[in-house]
C-alpha cells in the first residue's frame, strides 16, 4: 500500500513538472512544444512486465524520446493549447520541442561533449543551453537553415587534416535544424523509463521573452574537432 502511495505521489509530481517545463518552454523562452511519446507498462508473452515506448516498435531507438502521436508540425507556443494536452490528453508524454523556427541545436557523443563544454570553460566561451541524455550533449543554438549549415561545414572540412589538408565532418555530430526536434527534461525515457535527460545549462529567458542563443558558426569548429576525435557507437538519436 506505502509502495503504490509513493509511486502515485511520484508519478503526480511528474506530471507538474512536465506540465511546468511546457508551459516555460512556451510562454517564457517561445520555443513550439509538442507532446511525443510515453513509456508504458507492457507484458511480452513469456516476459516480464517492464516498460516500453507508446509507438509500439520493439526496435524504437529512441523510447519516449520522439514524436508520437501528434505529428511535430503541432507544434505550438499557445499556452491553452499546451495546458490542455499535459493536464488532460497526455500527462506523462516527453516534452518535444521543435526545432528550426525559435531554436536549433547540434548534439555530440557525451564523452566529446564534455571535453567541448571544458574548452569553453577555458576560453571563458559561454555556450549558451546544454542537454545531456545517457549517450550525448546537445548545444542549443540560434536558428539556421541547412543551406548556412552546409556552407559552414564545407569550410570546416577544407581544414580537418593536419597541416590544412581537407578531411570530413564526423556522422557523430548530428544538427537539428528545420524539420528536426529534441527531447527536453524533465522527459523520461530509454531503458526503464528513466529521467534521463537533463539541463547541464539552462536557458536564460530573456526581459522580453525567448532565450539567449549563440550563432552556431561561433561554436560550430570546436564541436566538430571533439567530434572527430569521439567516434559514434550508438544508434540513439537524442
Amino acid at each position: 500500500m506505502r509502495e503504490m502511495s509513493e509511486m502515485s505521489g511520484r508519478h503526480r509530481r511528474n506530471r507538474r513538472a512536465l506540465l511546468q517545463a511546457a508551459l516555460t518552454c512556451a510562454e517564457r523562452w517561445r520555443w513550439p512544444v509538442v507532446p511525443g511519446a510515453v513509456m508504458v507498462g507492457r507484458e511480452p508473452d513469456g516476459g516480464p512486465r517492464g516498460l516500453s515506448c507508446s509507438c509500439a516498435n520493439p526496435a524504437c531507438a529512441v523510447p519516449g524520446a520522439h514524436p508520437h502521436e501528434h505529428p511535430l508540425l503541432a507544434a505550438t507556443t499557445e499556452a491553452g493549447m499546451v495546458r490542455w494536452w499535459w493536464e488532460r490528453h497526455s500527462p506523462q508524454a516527453s516534452l518535444i520541442v521543435a526545432t528550426g523556427g525559435a531554436v536549433a541545436a547540434v548534439s555530440l557523443p557525451a564523452a566529446a561533449g564534455a571535453r567541448v563544454l571544458e574548452y569553453f570553460a577555458a576560453l571563458r566561451i559561454q555556450p549558451g543551453p546544454v542537454l545531456a541524455t545517457p549517450t550525448r550533449y546537445a548545444l542549443l543554438v540560434a536558428p539556421y537553415s541547412y543551406q548556412e549549415l552546409a556552407e559552414l561545414l564545407v569550410a570546416q572540412e577544407e581544414t580537418l587534416l593536419p597541416g590544412g589538408g581537407p578531411g570530413r565532418v564526423p556522422s557523430s555530430v548530428r544538427y537539428h535544424g528545420p524539420g528536426g526536434y529534441l527531447v527536453l527534461p524533465p522527459s523520461r525515457s530509454g531503458a526503464g523509463g528513466l529521467e534521463a535527460v537533463r539541463w547541464l545549462r539552462r536557458p536564460v529567458a530573456l526581459p522580453g521573452g525567448g532565450v539567449r542563443l549563440p550563432a552556431v558558426e561561433t561554436l560550430l569548429e570546436p564541436l566538430v574537432a571533439a567530434g572527430t576525435a569521439t567516434p559514434d557507437g550508438t544508434r540513439l538519436a537524442y
